[in-house]
């Protein structure tokens, strides 16, 4: 009689379910199909590793309220100003980066910084222990592992592909050699400090004879950069970027320690897969 009444009940909460269902209870806390199909149309993924990352951040989300960590308008804010100003740029002029080089709206991008302070208020709320900050030898190793983060050219020449059809550009960047409609091209070398600092950070991570992944072009059509040549590379000074290396080091731990604990939280929810997408 017990396990109908449940099986009755389970069933009426499907039935009462927000759009397309329940794919994931998360301590008695719903995920929807609608959820995990927009999961996978965004990042490319499959509906199990969709369903893995919503479940992180549902964990996340119950474990913030459970601690009442709350962030506000004015912390996103601040936090703003501080990435408009590293920059070099406005908060109006740094929000208009990010929709055109990434295609984030001013909610989207709002709605990202929200998240990131609210991990590191958890992150404080779950270590055990204050970190140490990253010795000369731990920046000194990662800045030789990765010279290629702290090395610029004066300047990028590039062909511009620039269409209204994001699946025609695909089709283009995929086989260059083809001939695809609705594609325009144009060559330009753009110097590395009269761009804004979002796109040359995208373009530095292009490779020579390659193309950089599709992005918005800020007139409701898409773009993508081949990356021809890099003029002058320069690589800066490791006490110059010392700073910049210890905040990426204290930030990979701060991650590891969050990781870490989410992976045990993981192991002793309630969690229930309910169905996922085909």
């Amino acid at each position: 009689m017990r396990s109908l009444t449940l099986s009755a009940l389970l069933a009426t909460f499907l039935w009462s379910a927000p759009i397309g269902g329940v794919a994931v209870l998360v301590k008695n806390n719903p995920i929807t199909l609608y959820e995990v199909q927009q999961e996978m149309k965004q990042n490319g993924t499959n509906a199990q590793t969709s369903a893995d990352t919503l479940i992180r951040k549902k964990l996340e989300q119950l474990e913030a309220e459970e601690k009442k960590i709350t962030v506000s308008s004015a912390e996103v804010q601040e936090e703003l100003s501080r990435m408009a100003t590293q920059n070099n740029l406005s908060v109006d002029q740094f929000m208009s980066a990010m929709q055109n080089v990434r295609g984030l709206s001013e909610k989207e991008l709002k709605a990202k910084v929200e998240e990131s302070i609210k991990g590191q208020k958890l992150y404080s709320a779950i270590a055990f222990s204050k970190m140490s900050q990253p010795t000369a030898e731990e920046e000194s190793e990662y800045y030789q592992l990765h010279l290629d983060e702290f090395s610029r050219p004066e300047s990028f020449d590039v062909t511009i592909y620039l269409s209204s059809n994001q699946e025609a550009l695909a089709t283009k960047i995929a086989d260059p050699m083809r001939n695809v409609g609705n594609i325009q091209m144009k060559e330009e070398k753009l110097a590395y400090k009269s761009i804004n600092p979002q796109l040359a950070q995208l373009l530095n991570k292009i490779p020579n004879g390659s193309f950089g992944s599709i992005l918005p072009d800020g007139k409701n059509g898409f773009m993508s950069f081949y990356m021809r040549d890099k003029q002058n590379v320069i690589t800066e000074n490791i006490d110059t970027v010392r700073p910049q290396i210890a905040n990426t080091i204290m930030g990979e731990k701060r991650n590891q320690v969050l990781n870490d604990y989410f992976t045990r939280l993981r192991l002793s929810a309630d969690i229930k897969v309910v169905r996922l997408p085909e």
